[in-house]
C-alpha cells in the first residue's frame, strides 16, 4: 500500500520519497508471520515450479517444502526445543536452503556460520551461540570434529556436496574426486553424528507442532559490530520478512517480466552471493522464495563457472558484490557468454566503483546498482532506484519504512541539515532485536529504536546519502567484513612478533586489502613468507594479510594507542609519490 510522500515521524523530513521509481511504495503492510510461511505459501501457489536448480538438479516447491518439514521433525524427534540454536556450516546448496527453513520451522535459531571460518573462529562462535547441533559439508566435518570436544556440540548432521547432483554428475563427481584425493575415511559412525540425507527418509512428513510468532528470534548472524568483537545480531522473523519485502518492493518492477522466450514471466535468481551471508540470504534465497521464483545455486564464486551458469540457465536477477562484478568484466573471454538475460542486479558490502558499473551493464544490459546495510539491519537499507535517478558514490535512499539521517558526531543527539557530515544513523522494521547475550554492546547501538551504525556520511537535499568513512577500523575486502583483531590477535600468537597492527588499504579488485605492520622481538628475524603462512593456518582465507611490512616501531599516540590513520595515510602517500 503506497503512502504519501510527505509523511513526518519526530520531524524527519523525508526527501527521498521523491525519487523513488514509480512503483515503489512509501508504505508497505507486513503479515504478522514467522518467515517459513514464505516457502509453505509459495509451495501452496507454485508446487510444480522449480524451486532450486543445482547443476541440472531440479527441486519443485511442492519437494522443497517437504524435505523442509521432515528436517523440521526430524530436529523435533532429537529433542530440540523452540528457541535452541542450529549452526548452519554450509555453502550455497540446497542442503543449506532445507535446513534453513527447517530449523526455522522447528521454532529454532539459524546460526550462520561461514565455511571460510579457521577452528579458533569456529570454535568461538558455537560456544558463543551455545549451538548443540551443526548441520556441516563432509568437506568441513574435519574441523567440526576437532573443536566439537571443546564445544557444547551434541549432534553432527553431515551431508555431501553430491546428494543433490544429478546422477550422472554424482557418479563423475566421485571418480574425479577419487582420481585426484584418493580415498578418504568416512564420516566416524558414532553417537551424535549421522547423515542428512538418511535424517530427512526417516523423519515424517508432518510439521512439528511448536508455535513460532513473528517476533520470535530466527536467526543469529555474527558480526564484528563497531568495535570488532565477534557477536550475533538477533534477527526476528519480523525483521527477515520486512526486510525481503522491503527488497522485493525495490527490486520487482512488475514489467521487468516476462521477457519473450527467455523467462516466461518466471524471475530466475542467480545465487553466487553466499547465503551464509544475510545479504544473500535476505536478497537471493528468502526473495525469491517469498515470491515464488526459482533460484540457480552456486557453491561458490568462479568467474568462469557464473559465465557458464547465465549462459546456460538464463537469471534475470543477480545480487553481487563489486569483486564478482569486476571478474566478470575482466574475464579474458567474456565476449563468448550470452549475458543478456540479466535484468536488475544489486551490490553492496563495498562501494561499486563506476568504472565496474558502467563496464558491466554494457556488457549485460541490466540495471546495477548500489545498496547499503549492515547485519543489524537484515540487512538492506539503502539503495539507489533500479531506473530513476542513480547518484554516482552514493548508496542510495532509505528503503520503504525505513528512516535515516546524519547525527553529530559528539552527542550522536543532534540531526544535521543536508550536507553536513556525521554517523548515519537508522530506524525501521528491519532493525536487529539486539546482540546475543551482550546487553552492553546493543545499548551501545540501539538507542530509542534508532541503530547507530558507525559509519560517517552525509545526505544531500534530495535525500540521497553518502559514505564517507567506514567504521574507523573495518576492513572490507571482497565483499567480506574483517576487523583488525581477528589478524592481530591470531598473529599475537607467533614467538617473534612483539608488536601488530591490521590496516585496510585500497585494493583495485578487493575493494581493501590487508596489511599488517609488525616489529619483532629483539634479536628476531622473519620473513614476509614466514608470516602469511602463519596466518594461512589460523585465519579464514580471506582475512590472510596480501602485505607485510617489518618496522623497528609503530606510530602511537601518547597513551600508546597505534594510530592506524598514521599508516594509511603513510601508504597513501608513498603510492602517489
Amino acid at each position: 500500500m503506497a503512502g504519501t510522500g510527505t509523511a513526518t515521524n519526530q520531524g524527519l523530513d523525508r526527501p527521498w520519497f521523491a525519487h523513488y521509481d514509480q512503483w515503489v511504495p512509501t508504505r508497505l503492510e507486513y503479515p504478522d508471520i514467522p518467515l517459513h510461511c514464505f516457502l509453505f505459501a509459495s509451495a501452496q501457489k507454485y508446487p510444480d515450479r522449480d524451486a532450486i536448480i543445482f547443476y541440472g538438479k531440479r527441486i519443485t516447491y511442492r519437494a522443497l517444502d517437504e524435505a523442509v518439514t521432515r528436517f523440521a521433525a526430524a530436529l523435533a524427534d532429537r529433542g530440540l526445543a523452540k528457541g535452541d540454536r542450529v549452526s548452519l556450516f554450509l555453502p550455497n546448496c540446497p542442503q543449506m536452503v532445507i535446513a534453513y527453513y527447517g530449523t526455522l520451522r522447528a521454532g529454532c535459531l539459524a546460526v550462520s556460520t561461514s565455511p571460510l571460518y579457521s577452528t579458533r573462529e569456529l570454535e568461538h562462535q558455537l560456544n558463543d551461540s551455545g549451538a548443540e547441533t551443526i548441520v556441516v559439508l563432509s568437506k568441513l566435518y574435519p574441523l567440526v570434529k576437532e573443536v566439537a570436544p571443546k564445544t557444547g556440540l551434541k549432534r553432527i548432521i553431515v551431508t555431501n556436496i553430491k546428494e543433490y547432483f544429478p546422477p550422472l554428475l554424482r557418479l563423475l563427481f566421485t571418480l574425479l574426486k577419487e582420481k585426484r584425493q584418493g580415498h578418504r575415511p568416512a564420516v566416524e559412525r558414532r553417537p551424535g553424528t549421522e547423515w542428512f540425507s538418511e535424517m530427512l527418509t526417516s523423519a515424517p512428513a508432518k510439521p512439528p507442532a511448536t508455535t513460532v510468532g513473528p517476533d520470535d528470534p530466527a536467526l543469529l548472524q555474527y558480526t564484528g559490530g563497531t568495535t570488532g568483537l565477534s557477536k550475533g545480531a538477533v534477527l526476528t522473523h519480523r525483521n527477515l520478512v520486512a526486510n525481503t519485502m522491503q527488497t522485493g518492493a525495490w527490486l520487482m518492477k512488475p514489467v521487468l517480466s516476462p521477457v519473450e522466450g527467455k523467462n516466461d514471466g518466471i524471475e530466475i535468481f542467480l545465487g553466487a552471493i553466499p547465503f551464509f551471508h544475510v545479504y544473500g540470504m535476505t536478497v537471493v534465497m528468502n526473495l525469491c522464495i517469498s515470491l515464488g521464483h526459482t533460484m540457480v545455486l552456486l557453491p561458490q564464486f568462479k568467474a568462469q563457472e557464473v559465465l557458464e551458469t547465465i549462459s546456460k540457465y538464463r537469471p534475470t536477477i543477480f545480487p553481487g558484490v563489486p569483486t564478482m562484478y569486476v571478474a566478470i568484466n575482466n574475464y579474458p573471454e567474456v565476449g563468448r557468454y550470452d549475458l543478456r538475460s540479466i535484468k536488475a542486479c544489486l551490490s553492496g558490502a563495498a562501494p561499486l566503483p563506476i568504472e565496474v558499473q558502467t563496464r558491466f551493464e554494457t556488457l549485460t544490459g541490466a540495471r546495477l546498482v548500489e545498496g547499503y546495510g549492515l547485519t543489524e539491519t537484515s540487512p538492506v537499507t539503502h539503495a539507489n532506484p533500479l531506473f530513476g535517478a542513480r547518484r554516482v558514490g552514493t548508496i542510495g535512499l532509505p528503503l520503504p519504512d525505513t528512516d535515516a539521517r546524519i547525527v553529530d558526531l559528539e552527542s550522536g543527539e543532534r540531526t544535521l541539515p543536508p550536507k553536513e557530515i556525521g554517523e548515519v544513523v537508522v530506524k525501521g522494521p528491519q532493525v536487529m532485536a539486539g546482540y546475543w547475550n551482550q546487553s552492553s554492546e546493543t545499548a551501545m547501538v540501539l538507542r530509542d529504536g534508532w541503530l547507530y551504525t558507525g559509519d560517517i556520511g552525509y545526505m544531500d537535499e534530495q535525500g540521497y546519502f553518502t559514505i564517507v568513512d567506514r567504521k574507523k577500523e573495518l576492513i572490507i575486502a571482497g565483499g567480506f567484513n574483517i576487523y583488525p583483531r581477528e589478524v592481530e590477535e591470531p598473529l599475537y600468537e607467533h614467538p617473534k612478533v612483539k608488536e601488530v597492527v591490521a590496516v585496510g588499504l585500497p585494493d583495485p579488485y578487493r575493494g581493501e586489502t590487508v596489511k599488517v605492520y609488525i616489529v619483532l622481538k629483539e634479536g628476531e628475524r622473519a620473513t614476509e613468507q614466514e608470516i602469511t603462512d602463519f596466518c594461512k593456518q589460523r585465519m579464514a582465507k580471506h582475512k590472510v594479510p596480501t602485505l607485510v611490512e617489518f618496522r623497528q616501531e609503530l606510530p602511537k599516540t601518547l597513551v600508546g594507542k597505534v594510530l592506524r590513520r598514521v599508516l594509511r595515510e603513510e601508504e597513501m602517500a608513498k603510492r602517489i609519490s
